[in-house]
């Protein structure tokens, strides 16, 4: 991945009327955080809430997922869809976050979307930049992408996809695209069954390059994944002046009679560890209540320099 400019992400940083950042200017009309320590928001009792078709399984989650949750600092959403057994659980399933690397799985959508539309396969070099963006989560190529597409074909994907309350990051960074629970789970759902936005042939695409994300970034919502499950994940990181770590986690898992996906998104975390340990201890939950047989994925290795925590600027 490229070395970013520091303060990447503060053109469209909003401060709050209770903590107000020190900016400085470089250039028109663009604002240069200066870097701070995030200090963690106090824990709270988070309110889960679960339905099923499946007796005692709702109850269950959202007991545990409350658990998984109790004690920790910071604010997280959570949602879950199970098609198998028709349960849902969803936690601030409204709120808006930086999206930072996981609108890449957006990106690729509008992609194939879009060549979907105009009846192509995509380039060699789309191909190349999709595999490293996805698997690698290679900036440059996102930015690359993003700049083909623009603007206009990202919303009408949106649009397309009924990801309303996705809103893509102004100017070019991608990694400031505001997403909810509630719309990463709807992208999920397409990804994951036949519908007239995605061919399968494309929805094939997505979930063979989410299951071959490199092993530094298969943390998060993997923890836990029990044995003959095929695991999909695209993760991001990315450390703001307010609201410390962004951290969140999206995979898709089928086999043992499931097929279900989970989006946890974080923010206010101290490190980037924190938040990839609170996502874990969600998402252990949700597959030991869903599919009870033991897990067999690795644990999580830290990335020595998490490069999602500057996104590379735009292009000139």
């Amino acid at each position: 991945m490229t070395n970013p400019r520091k303060g990447w992400d503060s053109m469209t940083h909003r401060m709050s009327r209770r903590a107000r950042v020190l900016c400085a200017s470089l250039g028109a009309g663009m604002l240069i955080p200066i870097a701070a320590a995030a200090a963690p928001a106090a824990a709270t009792t988070p309110t889960v809430s679960c339905t099923s078709g499946k007796a005692g399984l709702a109850t269950k989650l959202q007991q545990d997922i409350t658990a998984a949750l109790a004690g920790r600092k910071g604010t997280v959403a959570v949602g879950l869809y199970d098609r198998s057994t028709n349960t849902t659980c969803s936690l601030r399933a409204t709120s808006a976050y930086d999206s930072a690397s996981v609108v890449k799985v957006t990106v690729l959508g509008t992609l194939l979307w879009d060549a979907k539309k105009h009846n192509r396969y995509l380039t060699d070099r789309e191909n190349t930049l999709a595999t490293a963006m996805i698997t690698k989560s290679d900036n440059s190529a996102t930015s690359a992408l993003w700049k083909q597409l623009g603007l206009t074909k990202i919303n009408g994907f949106l649009t397309a996809a009924g990801m309303t309350q996705t809103k893509p990051g102004a100017d070019g960074y991608w990694g400031l695209t505001q997403i909810t629970v509630q719309d990463e789970q709807k992208l999920l759902k397409l990804i994951t069954a036949r519908n007239s936005v995605l061919s399968d042939n494309s929805r094939a695409y997505i979930l063979k390059l989410m299951g071959q994300v490199v092993s530094s970034q298969r943390w998060g919502t993997p923890a836990g994944a029990p044995s003959g499950v095929s695991v999909h994940v695209k993760n991001g990181w990315l450390q703001r002046a307010t609201h410390g770590w962004r951290v969140h986690s999206v995979g898709t898992f089928n086999g043992n009679g499931h097929d279900y996906m989970i989006t946890v998104l974080t923010q206010d975390n101290s490190t980037m560890d924190y938040g990839v340990a609170t996502i874990q201890n969600v998402a252990r939950a949700i597959h030991k209540d869903l599919v009870p047989t033991p897990s067999t994925t690795s644990k999580y290795v830290p990335t020595s320099t998490p490069g999602e925590a500057f996104p590379a600027v735009p292009a000139d």
